[in-house]
């Protein structure tokens, strides 16, 4: 079994920038497409968890675009706490989320 590393070279404070941006921008398309942002708000994911998939996904890619099995995605998003210490209570989170 190979290892995933995380490929992306930004910095967590980068990644976290541009996760806010997407944000943003996902925020005002919706704003601007009428919705009511009580109704929308609360399902949006925080900078945190948009910067945890977003590394996920590179990960999926890396595996020729194939959905990680339950051990495989467990792995992945271990190897993203331990590579970014800051997001570690963010990606445990998620993987109950993803376990479920």
């Amino acid at each position: 079994m190979s290892e995933f590393r995380v490929r992306r070279r930004e910095s967590l404070e980068v990644l976290r920038a541009e996760a806010c941006e997407e944000l943003d921008t996902v925020i005002r398309e919706r704003l601007r497409s009428g919705e009511d942002p009580w109704a929308f708000m609360e399902e949006l994911p925080t900078v945190d968890e948009l910067v945890v998939y977003l590394l996920r996904a590179d990960a999926i890619a890396l595996n020729d675009g194939i959905q990680p099995t339950p051990a495989r995605e467990y792995r992945v998003l271990r190897q993203i706490a331990l590579e970014h210490p800051a997001l570690t209570s963010t990606v445990w989170h998620l993987i109950g989320r993803f376990a479920a």
